[in-house]
């Protein structure tokens, strides 16, 4: 058995992207073995959605695209991250009542440790950044056969 998976996709920096992004991590969790119905999963969706709607959002256009990856390592950890070309990092913004977003990393960042994960932010080696979060994995895994050629 692999102790390492890994899945990504890149998709253009557009509103509909968001849930493109998120049906592709939902479609890659579900042939790793976590169940649509598993009560993580609504959480995963939500934590992918906010990540791509600030890819998109926040780029302000220096990010053509945006990439999610997903690793699930020793079938013990996921980690899925958002990696796009735009140098800012995420900030925290203040929750004001008439405020109509800026509340996305909080979101993210409460969701990700409810489940008893972290979230964390790295460079990349282009100048853009990848928005992780991590958390613990308690599904079964499955493993898709390998095909004969390889």
């Amino acid at each position: 058995m692999a102790d390492h998976q890994e899945a990504s996709v890149t998709l253009p920096s557009d509103p509909a992207s968001v849930p493109a992004a998120r049906k592709y991590v939902m479609r890659v969790l579900d042939d790793w073995g976590l169940p649509a119905d598993a009560e993580v999963a609504d959480t995963i969706r939500l934590i992918v959605s906010e990540l791509a709607t600030n890819a998109v959002q926040h780029t302000l256009g220096q990010s053509p695209t945006f990439t999610v990856g997903l690793e699930l390592d020793r079938d013990e950890h996921l980690r899925i991250g958002v990696t796009d070309s735009h140098p800012r990092y995420p900030k925290r913004l203040p929750a004001a009542v008439q405020q109509d977003n800026g509340r996305g990393m909080v979101i993210i960042r409460w969701l990700t440790a409810e489940c008893g994960g972290r979230l964390s932010v790295s460079p990349t080696d282009e100048g853009g950044k990848t928005v992780w979060i991590t958390l613990p994995w308690r599904a079964p895994v499955r493993r898709r056969p390998r095909d004969a050629a390889h």
